[in-house]
């Protein structure tokens, strides 16, 4: 960040703009992301494909996604936040156009690839961007205002597709949701400030360090590996959930149509909520104890899912949701406190590790769950956040309150 720049204090014009760019930029990238989750089991339907292959078209958005992020913080680093973001929005939201005309699953495989790798743009930055333009007095709830419009997002996609899958069809469901997204990347068009903490990385200049050794300086930090691994396995164990959840509710005892089922992803409003307070909490008590807490209610929520109840199912469901989007909101804000060289970096590689996790999980969770039903789902994902605690504890304990208003700024 410019010495000369403090950044946009909390409740100034400047914060409002970028708060509501970046809130509509997680809208346009997760609606786009997670719509196909929402139509699952009418895509595996329509194709003639087990569940877990059905998954795939949400792994393979991931995989793009984690496998892009890298070279979009490079970008970044040479063209700008801004002008990154919006490269991205504006290739995601033209393949996004095209995925729901696909012929074949094959075709829907590859094109959900690459329109993840579009999408990778705005994870990859935007975290970068808010922490350069931001004060640091505001950083943690600016950050957790952003993660609660990724929720937003995830919970428009899936909502609005997965109804639509049922009265119409798969394809129109998607191809709405595409649209929407496009609406809202025209809003981060018109809103996002002009970056003023942002200095270009010119090359042979002094701050032009090869890309190499900005990603080796992260990966020495234990706090920033620990971070990652936040990403990786709390988001994978959160995917497969989502992923599964759906099959398991039209199955008995539920027999629940898709049009209800998919109503369920209302849960991501809890998220919404819990992502933005995480930074207010992390400002009182450390953000080493909201994530500790948070990964704690995902165990609760989850346990609570295995009731054949639909009132306990929602009210875990709810919990979960909850306690995820507080610890990733908590973990992903946390990263550009740590990281002062390769922040964009440092910010694409817990991207890296947080789609990568959900590509790998998202998709490996469906193995436990063709023999063994949900209780593989809940064991499977129960022990990736009990993985995730410990690393945390051992990690990033020795900071007890890993407190904003401290060194983790």
């Amino acid at each position: 960040m410019s010495e000369a720049w403090g950044g946009h204090d909390r409740g100034s014009r400047g914060y409002r703009l970028l708060i509501l760019a970046l809130f509509a930029a997680g809208v346009a990238t997760f609606s786009q992301l997670y719509s196909v989750q929402g139509v699952l089991p009418e895509l595996a339907a329509d194709e003639g494909v087990s569940e877990a292959t059905a998954a795939l078209a949400v792994s393979a958005a991931t995989l793009g996604l984690a496998l892009a992020v890298i070279p979009w913080s490079r970008m970044a680093d040479r063209r700008g936040r801004r002008y990154t973001m919006r490269v991205a929005l504006t290739a995601a939201v033209i393949l996004g156009l095209a995925v729901p005309f696909s012929p074949t699953f094959e075709t829907l495989l590859v094109l959900r690839f690459i329109e993840g790798a579009a999408l990778g743009g705005i994870p990859a930055v935007a975290l970068a961007y808010l922490a350069e333009e931001v004060s640091p007095r505001a950083a943690a709830i600016a950050s957790g205002t952003y993660i609660s419009g990724t929720s937003l997002g995830g919970l428009a996609g899936r909502i609005i597709a997965g109804p639509l899958s049922e009265i119409v069809t798969w394809r129109v469901g998607t191809l709405v949701v595409s649209i929407i997204a496009a609406i809202a990347g025209l809003i981060f068009f018109l809103l996002a400030p002009a970056p003023r903490g942002f200095e270009p990385v010119l090359r042979g200049s002094d701050r032009d360090i090869p890309l190499a050794r900005k990603i080796m300086t992260c990966l020495r930090d234990s706090r920033l590996i620990a971070l990652f691994c936040q990403g990786g396995l709390l988001m994978g164990g959160f995917v497969a959930v989502y992923n599964y959840l759906g099959f398991r509710l039209q199955a008995p005892p539920f027999l629940i149509p898709a049009t209800i089922s998919s109503f369920l992803f209302l849960a991501y409003l809890s998220g919404t909520w819990s992502s933005a307070q995480s930074g207010r909490l992390a400002v009182r008590i450390g953000r080493y104890r909201v994530l500790i807490g948070a990964a704690t209610l995902m165990i609760v929520g989850l346990g609570v899912t295995i009731s054949d109840s639909i009132v306990a199912v929602i009210a875990g469901l709810l919990i979960f949701t909850a306690g995820f989007f507080a610890a990733h909101a908590t973990a992903s804000g946390w990263i550009p406190a740590i990281a002062h060289t390769g922040r964009a970096q440092a910010s694409s590689l817990y991207n890296l590790a947080y789609y990568g996790g959900s590509s790998l999980f998202g998709w490996a969770v469906g193995l436990a769950f063709q023999p063994w039903g949900w209780l593989g789902v809940v064991a499977t994902v129960g022990a990736l956040i009990l993985l995730a605690v410990v690393i945390a504890a051992f990690a990033l304990g020795r900071d007890a309150t890993g407190s904003p208003s401290r060194a983790s700024l």
